[in-house]
């Protein structure tokens, strides 16, 4: 594995991990934790290593060395001391974990606490009952099948290669602990309506709401309400070009939160003649962006500091980037955050899961356009009802906690058939799930025509051209160019990717001419955005605009930048009439 420029503190990734339910009570339990791998059923009865939380053991930033390929029959084992005074074991106390993957259980001073399954969203239990005053223990006992869980697993495989990557394991998101009464804020939900200027904001928790709205320090909305609660104001509209947010602090009873909003709307409209575009706060919208994976050289799933995904979000931003699609990966609440101030647009992917798909049918067919029901779930590999059901439980995990994201414009279900089922029925769950977004039901292949409201292509080997079709067409992924830049890459013997280029120049060169030459012209003939593969080098697939260590950007920002303008420009000279 290659290291970035970023270090590693003693309490790494220490920030607060839930920008929009800030409270002064929190207590950051990253950083060592006594650490063992057993086989399952073998007892514990020691702890012979250390582990930098969050970092999985697979991954050097975990401070393990050698690092430990974790097997289905392993269960890991972590252990972390805490001294504690007693007012944590008085009211409420919650013990959060941003992600562990894949199934959990929690213990405190030897009790068992809750379990988890689920491997990419967050949980916590209240371990108020559990406390002493003074040394506490919490052990987390961990098991992660990989291909044999019935859950989500994205991209992670035991036989990693090619577009297929290390499978990690564990603790990877940010473990904390918060003190609250008991009668406290459990959940914000926030609904815009930028036709009525208003902003709805739902509280739950018993009794009287006190609120203050901020414009930056400005105070411009207070009030107390027993129910809902409903902004009206003349609230600036949140985009890429503007993102504008609104700070709120909310009290209820002796808790207060910190959070924030935004006004957006995210929407398909249709022109007079009937054609359908996607649209940003009622207006026809073109999204440049870039698929991003969020895996890194020495975390794999987990960004080695703040500063690191700050630093990488800009960039996309300089290059006029204006999307990014979250690949099959759900990230820590912060890099959302990040999106949401900066000004970045995110098509959000559900984590896949499912069983291997037959190569032959699944992948071929569409090409040559044939469909098949996806239904039938002994095609799609798709027999284990369970895990259909698990698939549920878990997108509908995931719209609720990034819900109150302005960032977020659309949902993705399924992408190129993997574990693919009941695509119409599903997209039609999550809109009336969360009817504030765009769904896609299929992203790439297995297209149900007019019942789903969006034809998305994914174009690598042959020519880029779009169907006629009256719903919008999105590239929703392409390219795939590579360029290997020695010292930077995962495998110096191997690599994946679409097209290779063996110098620098000629890889710009070619991204020039397949966003002048393929991309623009798409335009006028009903593209609605298009997504490049991709951010960043992934292992040896190495067709990134940036290495997989971050230290090597192989397309100049000022040269990408103008690249995406034309294109704006381009979506411009439309002037679509709604």
């Amino acid at each position: 594995m290659l290291k970035t420029n970023y270090l590693i503190d003693d309490i790494p990734l220490s920030e607060y991990p839930r920008p929009q339910m800030v409270r002064e009570s929190y207590l950051c339990l990253n950083g060592k934790w006594d650490f063992t791998v057993k086989k399952a059923g073998e007892e514990v009865t020691a702890y012979d290593k250390q582990i930098i939380v969050p970092f999985s053991p697979e991954c050097i930033n975990s401070g393990l060395e050698p690092t430990i390929n974790v097997t289905p029959f392993d269960r890991l084992y972590y252990k972390k001391t805490i001294v504690l005074d007693n007012s944590w074991n008085s009211g409420v106390t919650y013990l959060h974990f941003g992600a562990v993957d894949y199934s959990c259980e929690v213990f405190v001073n030897g009790k068992r606490v809750g379990s988890h399954e689920g491997g990419y969203t967050s949980f916590f239990f209240d371990i108020a009952p559990f406390l002493v005053e003074g040394e506490n223990n919490i052990v987390v006992a961990v098991a992660d099948p990989t291909e044999g869980s019935c859950g989500g697993r994205g991209k992670q495989k035991t036989d990693r290669g090619a577009y297929w990557y290390t499978a990690q394991s564990g603790i990877w998101q940010t473990v904390w602990l918060e003190n609250l009464p008991f009668n406290h804020i459990l959940d914000i939900k926030y609904t815009p309506d930028i036709d009525s200027g208003t902003m709805l904001v739902q509280v739950d928790c018993k009794g009287i709401k006190k609120y203050q709205v901020y414009d930056r320090e400005n105070l411009i909305l207070s009030g107390e309400e027993e129910g809902d609660i409903l902004l009206k104001y003349d609230f600036e509209h949140w985009s890429p070009d503007n993102p504008k947010l609104y700070d709120i602090q909310i009290e209820c009873g002796d808790d207060k939160v910190k959070s924030y909003f935004a006004m957006r709307s995210c929407e398909i409209i249709a022109d007079n003649n009937g054609k359908r575009y996607l649209a940003f706060n009622k207006k026809p919208y073109f999204f440049s962006g870039l698929l991003d994976q969020g895996y890194w050289s020495d975390g794999l799933l987990t960004y080695p500091s703040d500063q690191a995904i700050i630093d990488e979000l800009t960039m996309v931003k300089k290059m006029g980037f204006n999307t990014l699609r979250k690949h099959i990966k759900i990230e820590p609440m912060r890099w959302y955050y990040h999106c949401d101030r900066l000004g970045i647009i995110v098509w959000q992917d559900f984590v896949n899961g499912g069983g291997e798909y037959k190569k032959h049918h699944v992948t071929t067919f569409p090409f040559l356009g044939f469909k098949h029901p996806d239904d039938d779930y002994k095609y799609f590999s798709r027999e284990d009802e369970r895990g259909r059901k698990r698939f549920t439980v878990e997108w509908q995990e995931t719209v609720n906690q990034l819900k109150n994201c302005p960032c977020i414009y659309m949902w993705t279900v399924f992408n190129e058939g993997w574990g693919q089922f009941d695509s119409k029925k599903i997209e039609r769950a999550v809109k009336l799930f969360d009817p504030t977004r765009v769904v896609e039901s299929v992203s790439g292949w297995h297209d149900y025509g007019d019942e789903c409201d969006i034809k998305s292509l994914h174009i690598y080997y042959t020519a880029l051209k779009l169907p006629i079709d009256s719903r919008p067409i999105t590239l929703s992924e392409f390219g795939g160019y590579s360029l290997r830049i020695t010292g930077h890459v995962y495998d110096e013997n191997k690599d994946f990717s679409y097209k290779k280029f063996k110098t620098k120049s000629a890889f710009i060169n070619a991204v020039k001419k397949l966003y002048g030459e393929k991309i623009l012209p798409l335009i006028a003939k009903g593209l609605n955005g298009c997504i490049y593969t991709q951010l960043s080098d992934v292992e040896e697939e190495i067709n990134g605009l940036i290495t997989y260590d971050r230290k090597i950007i192989k397309m100049p920002e000022d040269e990408m930048k103008i690249l995406n303008e034309n294109l704006y420009n381009e979506y411009k000279k439309l002037d679509i009439k709604i």
